[in-house]
């Protein structure tokens, strides 16, 4: 079995779009008809949740004429998100064919099917045509892929000259320990690639990348996290959540995360780089 099928694997759970669907009802929302508020606590699948989209997201210049594409786009939520705000045209592309089926159906539902395309693919070699883009988004994602310089080959391939290649991942921090496992992205070990910024730098540098931003967000993390403690523990764990994305290890996934965290052995980040001119 290839790196590939094990991550799409980790991230396929039986009975998706039912478990929502009665998520959302349980919730008061009509799962038929959906707002985008009611989907964004399932949305946003990474650290920080919608804040961290919009954090990212709003440094960049995104407007109705956008081309944007999405790599491992998961459910469709950052897409979701831009098309919302900005009204841009967004494509993603994931391994995971759960997630690309249910959020084809949420798109729908939405009435943004006619902005959004997601496929089944790897963000290694995304099905999109050369020069097509003009932001290229990625969250939570490298911490998967072992080959950080093929992703930046390829964000450069699909971005015009000036294109910015937005992205917040997962890296490693101070601490050399190995990490706690489960997490969010990984079981085990074998099919966890968490690197430093500098191996996202060096790769960003070699595919004609300038870095234009990076900010370290350890702090928003821990902040984030302790905020949904005190919140589940005044009024129980919400219905809808990333937690219906991760099986019954989501409490132990997450405290793991919040552990290594705190332990300075990873910390998300984000990083904003730009494609050099042609």
């Amino acid at each position: 079995m290839t790196l590939q099928d094990e991550v799409a694997r980790h991230y396929t759970t039986a009975g998706l779009l039912d478990r929502i669907d009665a998520a959302l009802k349980q919730a008061g929302a009509d799962p038929a008809h959906p707002t985008f508020d009611d989907l964004s606590p399932v949305d946003e699948f990474h650290t920080g949740g919608i804040e961290a989209t919009t954090h990212l997201i709003d440094q960049l210049e995104i407007s109705s004429d956008s081309i944007v594409v999405d790599l491992g786009c998961g459910l469709g939520g950052t897409a979701r998100h831009i098309v919302h705000r900005y009204g841009a045209t967004v494509h993603g592309v994931d391994l995971t064919r759960a997630f690309v089926e249910v959020g084809r159906v949420l798109n729908d539902r939405l009435g943004l099917g006619e902005r959004i395309t997601l496929e089944v693919g790897d963000a290694t070699d995304p099905p999109f045509a050369d020069a097509s883009a003009d932001l290229v988004v990625m969250m939570h994602v490298g911490m998967n892929v072992a080959d950080k310089p093929a992703i930046f080959a390829q964000a450069a391939r699909l971005l015009r000259p000036g294109g910015r290649f937005a992205l917040f991942d997962v890296m490693r921090d101070e601490g050399d320990e190995p990490l706690v496992f489960p997490l969010p992205w990984s079981g085990e070990p074998a099919i966890s690639h968490v690197e430093p910024p500098s191996v996202y730098r060096r790769a960003a540098q070699t595919a004609g990348f300038e870095e234009m931003h990076e900010a370290r967000r350890r702090a928003f993390a821990l902040d984030f996290f302790a905020r949904l403690r005190e919140r589940i523990a005044a009024a129980g764990p919400p219905p809808l959540g990333i937690h219906l994305l991760m099986g019954d290890t989501a409490s132990e996934k997450i405290a793991n995360y919040v552990a290594n965290v705190e332990a300075h052995r990873i910390a998300p980040i984000e990083m904003i780089f730009r494609k050099g001119a042609a």
